[in-house]
């Protein structure tokens, strides 16, 4: 019996070991590690300022990744620690606040709109991908920062190598991001230039108010936006809708028609169905902290898996798991915890609420041209989703 490719199974049907105790394991690369997956014990390592990420960077540390990639820059804001991660996060906490968001809600509401005006004209079937689920994310951080057509037009290239599982040459990798930093670098010289009314003008001002934040640390935080700005939001728009169109049609209808059963089961889909197949965020003890019952010693790795977390039956009952409208028992630990809690959380969650619920009400009869089996999957980057995906009316 042959055992099937985890990089060919629909993200909502991969499973999850049951939440235990923490135990030692070890990194992909055969380095120890802890492994933590019960709810109460992931998000106190996520929340413990004793449980850092900057020391996974040091010169002494096992490598997380065989290539170069963004998300282990060690200038990225969320591998900073302390005072200088406070400061980087204060030049961007107030533009994403709930009431931000809700401001740019209409005008996100809008950009859906137009998508699924041309959607409607390409006829059936088409690639909701293509027409919708890649350039909505895409048109939503580019008008938030202000970026042109040429940018849009990389955007994905960046994102695919900054994002790269390995599979990407470490040349490669490298020379794509240096090209990408470049163009952080001069999007913040043309705005200290030229304010505009954008994310990245706000940002500038930020920086010089807050003041001594590192160029390349700003750089990192532009080019983090760009990417991180679109891929999750995609990634998560294109699995929810291979899962409620392939396996949860019933539920189709009554997103269309409840904008707040529209929230619930965007909140609920996020919960349950992870960006791509990687198992833990990573963390390093600076003490020996007793976590579940267990002492991780000081100078420990320790994984967090968030995917077994949100799955934990002591404080997700197994009854209500699979229920798309039912509110969640307790916060999602998909966006993280603790000082290092996705501050793109609420815009994410707007876009796939506003993206679920009118795609619904202009399509009631949406429904897959494929089965679910037969989907071709976006590889190659850290995470997942489809990379088409049919789809009649």
């Amino acid at each position: 019996m042959t055992t099937a490719d985890p990089s060919l199974i629909p993200l909502h049907r991969l499973s999850f070991e049951e939440p235990g105790p923490p135990r030692l394991g070890e990194l992909p690369g055969g380095a120890p590690a802890w492994l933590v997956s019960r709810y109460a014990d992931v998000r106190q390592v996520l929340s413990d300022p004793r449980f850092g990420r900057s020391r996974l960077y040091a010169v002494d540390a096992p490598a997380l990744s065989d290539v170069p990639d963004l998300v282990n820059d060690p200038d990225l804001m969320f591998n900073q620690d302390g005072p200088d991660h406070l400061r980087l996060r204060r030049t961007l906490r107030r533009a994403f606040t709930p009431r931000a968001v809700a401001r740019w809600r209409p005008w996100i509401a809008a950009i859906v709109e137009e998508r699924l005006d041309r959607l409607e004209e390409r006829g059936q079937p088409a690639d909701v991908v293509e027409e919708f689920t890649l350039p909505l994310p895409v048109a939503v951080i580019s008008r938030l920062m202000g970026l042109d057509a040429a940018a849009r037009d990389r955007m994905r290239h960046w994102s695919e190598h900054a994002f790269s599982d390995g599979s990407h040459g470490g040349e490669e990798v490298e020379a794509v991001l240096k090209e990408f930093s470049a163009f952080g670098a001069e999007l913040l010289t043309e705005r200290r230039r030229s304010p505009a009314d954008d994310l990245i003008s706000s940002l500038v001002r930020a920086a010089d108010e807050e003041g001594g934040l590192p160029e390349a640390q700003l750089v990192s935080l532009v080019c983090g936006l760009v990417v991180g700005g679109h891929d999750s939001t995609m990634t998560m728009l294109g699995n929810a809708l291979l899962y409620l169109l392939g396996e949860r049609p019933e539920s189709w209808p009554r997103i269309g028609a409840d904008e707040d059963a529209a929230g619930r089961a965007a909140d609920r889909l996020i919960h349950l169905v992870p960006l791509g197949d990687d198992r833990g965020t990573a963390r390093h003890a600076a003490a020996d902290v007793e976590v579940g019952g267990v002492v991780i010693p000081a100078g420990a790795v320790v994984l967090a898996d968030c995917g077994a977390a949100n799955r934990d039956p002591a404080v997700f009952p197994r009854h209500t798991r699979e229920d798309l409208f039912a509110p969640l028992e307790a916060p999602t630990l998909s966006f993280g915890a603790g000082a290092h809690y996705c501050l793109g959380a609420w815009l994410a969650r707007t876009e796939l609420q506003l993206a679920l619920h009118r795609l619904s009400a202009r399509f009631p009869e949406l429904c897959l041209a494929e089965p679910v089996d037969a989907v071709v999957w976006r590889t190659g980057t850290t995470s997942r989703s489809p990379r088409r995906l049919g789809v009649r009316w």
